[in-house]
């Protein structure tokens, strides 16, 4: 095995034979749209739920395709319940009209993303056996939301699906990646370009030796929540609400091994609804070094990332203008940020930017939708706090050995830290509990 295959084995408490399973992963029959039934796979995908950010995103989904996969993650309707009902009356339609079908045979999929500037990920996607924090095999690194955990839950509910893949990232470059690329080398499943330029392609791993081979493999190691914090908080949730063995116990994932195909970290923006730039800049002058960036976003982005290598920096934006916020007052971080955590975590510009200024210099709760988004896109963050006269505040994003570290300390980052890439397309293969 391979020394990151050995780190891991020695965190999880494996040698030789193995005191305590990792990562256990599932065959399944995945579901499946009908080429034949839909007018291309390109227009019946969507991202994953919470990266539907353009003004018009969800519109503009649904418009695509009579049957886009957002009808189904992000049903529309007067409440919260007739939404999840909408979404499992859509379903069973679907399924009925033959729209979405399962496969055959159980199988495990290879899945594909590559974009035109040359990078290539690809992962596996199976059924994962949900397992608590406690037991060291899957690592949360970020807080999550109770509502949007029960609301997904309720979606769950009343499909009795996972309707989109979460995405993990491991330390392997062993059997598991030589599967995989020997699965590549075979004509695709589903070969299909979508409008942000991805090429997507999926196979199938049905073979009896190479499910046992990658399941063997995968055993050794454990896994870091690289996007989907809120549902596997609710595969957890799920599988308590039923007594195992179920369906539940396992959740659906895309595995992707960080040895052979480095993810891109990128940052998870803010936008505060209701405070006008003017009054954040104001607000914090003083306690921070404010410094007003007349140049375009790119440049600013740039000052940014040098700014954070000396220290806690942001950006404020929303004005027409960008406004670099950094070199924060020290006394005034000892008497805001927690003590009880190690410094890597104290230091954090997701830490000083919860702990400090929101909670204390703006005085706005980050777990009001009424007062805060959490937006991936960075020129869309700006363009809305532009266009409804709030303050988007960007952030620089954190490496990935620090969040991996972090996690393994079993120390949580504050929510929405972190955006790891290219995340899975939803609809490409989904995951009925009833087959």
């Amino acid at each position: 095995m391979n020394t990151a295959g050995h780190s891991e084995a020695a965190t999880l408490g494996l040698s030789g034979a193995a005191t305590r399973r990792g990562l256990e992963l599932a065959p399944f029959r995945g579901l499946r749209y009908d080429p034949a039934r839909v007018g291309s796979l390109a227009a019946v995908t969507s991202p994953p739920y919470d990266v539907v950010v353009r003004p018009d995103g969800l519109h503009h989904l649904q418009s695509a395709d009579p049957y886009n996969i957002v009808r189904l993650i992000l049903p529309e309707a007067s409440t919260p319940s007739a939404r999840n009902e909408q979404a499992a009356d859509t379903l069973r339609r679907w399924l009925a009209e033959g729209v979405l079908a399962a496969d055959p045979e159980p199988s495990l999929y290879v899945y594909e993303q590559r974009d035109g500037g040359g990078m290539l990920q690809r992962g596996i996607i199976g059924a994962l056996r949900v397992s608590e924090p406690s037991e060291g095999v899957v690592l949360p690194h970020e807080d999550v939301m109770p509502p949007v955990v029960a609301d997904r839950a309720a979606l769950m509910r009343a499909t009795s699906a996972n309707l989109e893949p979460l995405l993990l990232t491991y330390r392997g470059n062993g059997v598991t990646a030589e599967i995989i690329e020997r699965t590549a080398g075979r004509p695709p499943l589903i070969s299909t370009t979508t409008e942000d330029g991805f090429h997507h392609r999926l196979w199938s791993i049905t073979d009896p030796v190479d499910v046992a081979n990658v399941q063997t493999d995968l055993s050794h190691h454990q896994a870091l929540i690289a996007d989907g914090h809120h549902r596997w908080a609710t595969y957890l949730r799920l599988c308590a609400e039923h007594p195992s063995p179920s369906p539940w116990d396992y959740g659906l994932v895309l595995l992707v091994d960080t040895v052979r195909y480095p993810v891109r970290v990128r940052a998870i923006h803010r936008l505060l609804h209701g405070l006008p730039v003017a009054e954040a800049v104001s607000a914090v002058d003083g306690p921070f070094r404010v410094r007003r960036l007349n140049v375009p976003l790119a440049e600013a982005l740039e000052e940014l990332a040098d700014a954070t290598l000396a220290g806690n920096a942001f950006l404020l934006a929303g004005d027409g203008a960008f406004h670099l916020v950094d070199r924060p007052d020290p006394d005034l971080l000892a008497r805001t940020v927690p003590a009880d955590h190690p410094e890597a975590w104290r230091t954090l510009d997701a830490t000083v930017l919860h702990a400090t200024l929101l909670e204390h210099v703006w005085r706005i709760p980050e777990d009001s939708p009424a007062h805060i988004a959490y937006i991936h896109d960075t020129a869309a963050t700006v363009a809305k706090a532009e266009h409804d006269g709030g303050t988007a505040v960007l952030m620089h994003p954190v490496r990935e050995d620090v969040v991996r570290d972090l996690a393994r300390q079993g120390v949580k980052m504050p929510r929405k830290s972190t955006s790891f890439g290219p995340k899975p397309a939803s609809g490409l293969v989904l995951r009925a509990l009833s087959l």
